[in-house]
């Protein structure tokens, strides 16, 4: 049995299925790693890895809430504060049914390492609850923030743990949290980020995501030689958040962003994705893409059960970039096929692990430039340590200062990655890249302070 496989066995638990996106997540983070471990014994001595992936601690607690049929509804709320080397614990919060531990370990040990590359003074954590906000009141979703935030905020604060939203929780989600956190604790600080303008939330912080995808993949083809996006085909998935931005700023730069995809199928619109429409559908009415066709019937809708399993329609169509910015594992094998079939040139992860391992290995043994989510969706947490600078300072940044410093910290870890990759022999592969320099600063910082 090799070095890497021993490491990975020593974590392994197959009994465990909740726990699978966090193996998966491990396994290329050790992978990755593996010339840093060996030619730096140093790593192993102090034990880094091991004392990487057990979080410093989980935090579990029940959330009991009224709905408005005055019912007593029951849910369960997480933190898991996975490591503060660098600083205080930063990640965001999820409400979805689909939250529980090993989807939070996957997600706050992610965040580690993404964290590390932004180069700025935070940790990384990561929390939420099993609630979903879809089909609730504002009153209900309220009365559960209440009641979740009156657990959570025995563990939080601006030098201890500072939360963000996530799937599920927007701004208003997040100014009921912070409402009810002065309420009980009677201080104005910059406790969250993602928190509405006008009580101290930052400018840009809803396109900071998807703009910081297609900044960090502008850095990357002009590192690589290849052409700019300008002008290109390019394919989006997802039609929340992230997906929406890295639309809108494709089409600011002079690309063509064709698809959009939600969990009932996919829009292709060769024309180019009528943005103000998508917004319209989706942050004001939540409508089903579907309906795009009312609007412009000379698109066209594909549903999900049409096609074939294993593979997805938006990858499919022929682009010059792809980005994934759905959900875990959405970009399989037979996508990848496909991409490369169709000549695409670069994929950006937009979504947290997007692309299965098997996709991964594909693409990159084609030689298709690939952005792994940890650099390349770094945008959000970058704006939100932003936030933290202003509430420190009690100050107000501009729209135009905010996007250039994010530009600016995302051309920076891209060069940061590309330089790794290549100072440990494996020139052009981001994943590796990005494994590297953040295991590496956060390992070099646990060093230094002792166990």
């Amino acid at each position: 049995m090799g070095f890497v496989e021993t490491e990975i066995q020593k974590f392994e638990n197959p009994n465990c299925a909740e726990n699978n996106v966090f193996y998966q997540a491990m396994e290329e983070v050790i992978y990755s790693i593996a010339p840093l471990l060996e030619s730096d014994k140093k790593y192993v001595k102090y034990s880094i890895l091991e004392r990487l992936v057990v979080p410093d601690r989980t935090i579990k607690f029940k959330v009991t809430w009224l709905d408005d049929n005055n019912q007593i509804q029951v849910n369960t709320g997480y933190r898991i504060q996975y490591n503060n080397a660098l600083g205080p614990y930063k990640g965001g919060l999820r409400f979805h049914p689909s939250v529980n531990e090993g989807v939070l370990k996957f997600l706050g040990f992610e965040q580690i390492l993404k964290n590390a590359l932004t180069g700025l003074p935070i940790g990384g954590a990561k929390g939420g609850s099993d609630f979903d906000p879809k089909g609730k009141s504002d009153s209900e979703i309220m009365k559960f923030c209440k009641s979740f935030i009156i657990e959570l905020h025995k563990y939080i604060g601006p030098c201890i743990d500072v939360p963000a939203g996530d799937i599920g929780v927007g701004s208003r989600e997040i100014g009921y949290l912070f409402g009810e956190y002065k309420k009980i604790t009677s201080r104005y600080e910059g406790v969250f980020t993602g928190k509405p303008f006008f009580f101290g939330g930052s400018l840009m912080r809803p396109e900071a995501t998807g703009y910081g995808v297609i900044y960090f993949t502008q850095s990357m083809l002009e590192m690589e030689s290849k052409d700019t996006l300008e002008g290109k085909i390019c394919t989006v998935s997802g039609a929340g958040n992230v997906a929406i931005h890295a639309i809108e700023k494709l089409l600011q730069i002079g690309a063509l962003p064709v698809s959009c995809s939600d969990s009932g199928g996919t829009i292709y619109d060769s024309r180019g994705v009528d943005l103000e429409l998508l917004k319209e559908m989706k942050f004001e009415k939540r409508e089903s893409l579907e309906k795009y066709l009312q609007t412009h019937p000379e698109a066209k809708y594909i549903p999900i059960e049409e096609y074939p399993e294993g593979g997805h329609a938006v990858w499919d169509i022929p682009c010059y970039a792809a980005f994934p910015c759905a959900t875990q594992n959405e970009l399989t094998e037979i996508d990848a096929q496909n991409l490369i079939q169709n000549g695409c040139v670069s994929v950006t992860e937009g979504a947290n692990m997007p692309s299965t391992p098997e996709a991964i290995d594909l693409l990159q043994s084609h030689k298709i430039c690939f952005a792994p989510a940890k650099a390349a969706n770094a945008g959000g947490v970058v704006v939100s340590e932003f936030e933290m600078s202003q509430n420190a300072s009690m100050s107000r940044w501009s729209f135009e200062k905010v996007d250039e410093k994010l530009k600016s910290t995302m051309e920076m870890i891209c060069k940061r990655v590309a330089l790794t990759a290549k100072d440990y022999g494996v020139e052009g592969n981001y994943v590796d890249g990005a494994n590297i320099a953040g295991f590496k600063k956060v390992a070099d910082a646990m060093i230094a302070e002792g166990i």
